[in-house]
């Protein structure tokens, strides 16, 4: 008989929702870490100190890493709830006392960005990879299908992307509690076998390890590193579930099941090194190998199926904040707000993690490329909730040093490890990263430019509004909305209108639409509105940085609070830039033309902010920069 209450029934339907959204991607490292690790042990043989000293490193760098700077700390400087690299950015300059830090704080979060994205790329080929894997351990006879099946399954995931994840992320929950009870099945019974294995919980063990390998060793934190990847996506995620949620399942369920598997990978090979080509599957029974193949591979499209949504997230983010041009938003979900599908970006991803699964071919060889993603985010992280807790928290300087200064340290030191392996492929998110903060940078100085240079050849709204009772000019029926970057100067879209046509609307709306930095606008903030002159407004709309822009759903709230806003009799003048070089070009020849790349291939403001394409009328508008 089932006596537990609804509320119960949900918080555990919470905490399964967690398990798939939050941990695909730690929770497949098993698949490939010890592996990684075990490569800078002793030549030929693994000796046991060695094997111990590692899992030492491992279970230390998910404890201070993980669990002390992530879980207890970082998650707790949250943006309204939101979280993630480009949140935290907005918070820190929240509080940031001078332009010039505020400037720095937003190339910290840039650059972070990048490396996440670098991540998105990385992280679906080197899982998928190590998970098709197995089936060269079950047969080497299968060795030869373990690229093109990796394709495939790589492909066919962002394939689906478009019909979005809500009915196959409802299995997600359930098949991550399977994925996590088979790894800490696995390695309980090897713990068994050989108990002395736990002595690698006491810190010495590592500490011993460092010392006695000297500078191999510092080189092996690039593999211990692997551990931790994931880390991000606790903090990413805790707008759909909230903190606690994710901390309980971490501590009580995730951890331990991980802990578990890799003393359990660090028991079999201490009792027989050759298992150290393939530790995880070594520890499989035969009899199990391709049902865990298959468990492996459901795991790792789980994780990069998180990934990529968060790739698709923080796209949405970059465009809100004016770091990245209007992209399409597609919503795959009626009720779920945070479902979308972005197409440029999944065409970006899909393109990149292909080249990266033919380039690479195996897991080994993709580690190296991993860990510089992982760690730069971590580093910039630092930075930016170091800034928080400084200014937003009121921590004393002393504190914040000694706390998140030895979290630089940790941080610095798997960086550092990491940038060694530059020419092994660690160039991968290097090169990734960096072009998507040329992307940023360029986009945001080149729309600086250009609103400067039309604010510049643009008329006061104040001087407009002081001739028009003096002018001639018609008044037409109907409503007209004219969209404008700054709202003390006059629409360059309006001059054109009068230039041409010679009339003016009974009612018109000068529209502004600002971006928060804030999730999403609520109450007052979302419109606010004041009559300049009879039948003439000024209004500002306001969204989130999580939020997809749909004007005319906003500007209906115009009608509830009594203005004259007819829908169905309004029509929408929107302004089409064309920028010709200037004779002092502000921009450099190459950024120039990345800029304009750009800008031709940003979807138009119609589309972007979903208005009727029957009710626009567009006018074009020369600009030099």
């Amino acid at each position: 008989m089932n006596t537990s209450s609804p509320a119960e029934k949900l918080k555990l339907a919470v905490l399964v929702g967690v398990l798939g959204v939050v941990y695909g991607d730690i929770g497949t490292s098993p698949l490939y870490a010890m592996q990684a690790c075990l490569t800078y042990a002793s030549p030929g043989a693994v000796k046991p100190a060695d094997a111990l000293g590692l899992l030492s490193l491992m279970f230390w760098a998910l404890i201070v890493t993980v669990t002390l700077k992530y879980v207890t700390f970082v998650m707790r400087a949250d943006n309204n709830g939101e979280g993630g690299i480009l949140a935290l950015m907005t918070l820190a300059q929240r509080v940031a006392k001078t332009p010039r830090t505020r400037d720095l704080l937003l190339i910290i979060g840039i650059v972070g960005a990048g490396l996440f994205l670098g991540d998105g790329v990385i992280t679906p080929a080197i899982s998928v990879l190590s998970a098709v894997s197995g089936l060269s351990v079950a047969s080497p006879d299968f060795a030869h299908l373990v690229l093109p099946i990796s394709v495939g399954i790589i492909a066919g995931l962002f394939l689906v992307q478009r019909r979005g994840t809500g009915t196959v992320g409802s299995l997600f929950g359930p098949i991550m509690v399977i994925w996590f009870l088979a790894l800490a099945a696995m390695g309980t019974y090897r713990i068994i076998l050989c108990p002395a294995v736990l002595r690698a919980l006491l810190p010495n063990y590592g500490i011993l390890f460092i010392l006695h390998h000297d500078y191999l060793a510092f080189i092996a934190l690039g593999a211990v590193v692997l551990t931790v990847t994931g880390a991000e996506a606790l903090y990413a995620d805790m707008s759909h579930f909230g903190r606690k949620p994710i901390r309980i399942t971490w501590m009580f369920f995730v951890l331990p099941a991980l802990m578990l598997n890799y003393f359990g990978q660090g028991a079999l090979v201490i009792a027989d090194p050759a298992a150290a080509s393939n530790p995880f599957y070594k520890l499989v029974p035969h009899i199990l190998l391709i049902p865990m193949v298959v468990l492996a591979t459901v795991a790792t499209i789980i994780a990069s199926q998180a990934v990529i949504s968060g790739a698709f997230t923080l796209g949405n983010q970059c465009v809100q904040l004016g770091l990245l041009p209007r992209m399409e938003i597609r919503h795959t979900s009626r009720t779920a707000e945070g479902q979308i599908y972005v197409p440029q970006m999944n065409a970006a991803l899909a393109v990149g993690v292909l080249i990266l699964i033919l380039g690479f071919q195996s897991s080994n060889a993709l580690a190296s490329a991993y860990g510089i993603a992982v760690t730069g985010t971590f580093l910039c992280t630092n930075l930016l909730a170091a800034t928080v807790y400084l200014r937003h928290f009121r921590w004393p300087l002393w504190r914040v040093a000694l706390v998140w200064g030895a979290f630089f340290l940790v941080d610095f030191a798997f960086f550092s490890a990491n940038i060694l392996k530059v020419f092994e492929g660690g160039w991968v998110p290097l090169a990734i990263g960096l072009s998507v903060v040329l992307l940023m940078t360029t986009w945001r100085r080149g729309r600086s430019l250009l609103f400067a240079r039309w604010q510049q050849d643009s008329l006061p709204l104040a001087s407009f509004l002081g001739r028009l009772p003096q002018s001639r000019i018609a008044r037409v029926p109907g409503v007209a909305v004219f969209m404008t970057g700054n709202p003390e100067f006059t629409p360059a879209s309006l001059l054109h209108n009068l230039k041409h046509n010679k009339v003016l609307h009974e009612t018109v709306f000068f529209v502004t639409v600002r971006s928060l930095d804030v999730p999403m606008a609520v109450g007052e903030d979302r419109l606010r509105y004041e009559e300049l002159a009879p039948g003439i407004y000024r209004v500002s709309v306001a969204y989130g940085f999580m939020e997809s822009p749909n004007l005319p759903r906003s500007l209906d709230l115009l009608r509830e609070r009594g203005l004259p806003f007819n829908p169905m009799q309004t029509s929408y003048f929107l302004g089409r830039e064309t920028i010709v070089p200037a004779m002092v070009p502000k921009l450099g020849f190459f950024r120039r033309g990345i800029f304009l790349f750009m800008l031709r291939n940003a979807i138009s403001a119609t589309e972007f902010f979903q208005i009727p394409s029957d009710r626009v009328v567009e006018l074009g508008v020369r600009v030099a920069i």
